[in-house]
């Protein structure tokens, strides 16, 4: 089985034996934060599999050879960054992401977190990575299913919940499943704190029901996340991440007490959406 990848404007990706086989087309032309990061103009096949392949080259995405442990940072408040910061503050006991090689991972373990998804997209699926699996386990995290590496969140709060954990972080990607997350939460008295992620494309039905059951959403491209969004708290303008809950704006919060440069702080009607710094076509 290959592992497959959305990135960059949501192109699918497909990788096999450490190697891009496949590359789709975007659905978004220009996105600010890759304008920033790599001074990527345009978002091209072409631009999408040298991106692919240098995570490969220098992470061991998708090998055996896979980075799975640092503490740097991409952009300041992603997904990664804020549970990272999360289990440093003891905010939060443990999370449920997405790896390749692994697919659903529980571990409390900073670095690990941010190892795994400081440079994640959207991981569609995945197929067992033996020596990536064995290096998350040895950083203390736990592997849902060695032999299958199936994204699962819920099963992964689940499992989270058998090992003892109950403030738990976990990453979704569409409505069902956060909705989903919010019934296990009352089913098993967790308290979760739901980060949706790679939410570019989604419905307007969609886009109101991760926002209902989500404390905290990272925009990406999503026209209807940032018209349906009543925030709390925002960060950033381009790509804005927006926290709907307060126990959202609290974690929110721990990760700003860990960014060294300057931040302004100001109290204002949100979202705040400058119509130049937004990427081309929004979906």
């Amino acid at each position: 089985m290959p592992h497959i990848m959305e990135m960059m404007g949501k192109a699918r990706v497909v990788v096999k034996d450490g190697k891009v086989v496949e590359v789709g087309a975007p659905e978004v032309e220009r996105c600010p934060l890759f304008v920033k990061l790599r001074g990527v103009q345009k978002m091209t096949p072409e631009e999408i599999r040298k991106n692919m392949e240098s995570r490969i080259s220098e992470l061991g995405m998708f090998t055996e050879n896979r980075k799975l442990e640092f503490e740097t940072t991409v952009v300041a408040f992603g997904a990664s960054e804020v549970m990272m910061s999360g289990l440093n503050s003891s905010s939060l006991e443990t999370t449920v992401t997405a790896c390749d090689g692994a697919g659903t991972v529980i571990s409390g373990n900073p670095s690990l977190v941010q190892g795994i998804g400081g440079r994640m997209s959207g991981l569609v699926e995945t197929e067992p990575i033996d020596a990536v699996i064995k290096g998350i386990e040895e950083r203390g995290g736990t592997v849902l299913d060695p032999s299958t590496a199936v994204i699962n969140p819920a099963g992964g709060v689940r499992k989270a919940s058998e090992l003892g954990y109950r403030r738990i972080a976990v990453t979704v990607a569409d409505p069902k499943t956060a909705k989903n997350l919010r019934k296990l939460e009352t089913e098993l008295g967790l308290d979760l704190i739901i980060i949706a992620v790679h939410v570019m494309g989604l419905s307007r039905e969609e886009a109101q029901e991760i926002l209902e059951n989500s404390d905290i959403v990272i925009s990406c491209a999503s026209r209807h996340i940032r018209e349906l969004a009543k925030p709390l708290v925002q960060v950033a303008a381009a790509i804005p991440l927006f926290a709907l809950t307060q126990k959202g704006k609290e974690l929110v919060i721990e990760r700003a007490k860990d960014i060294q440069s300057p931040i302004l702080i100001n109290t204002m009607k949100l979202p705040v959406l400058p119509a130049h710094k937004q990427p081309k076509n929004l979906v």
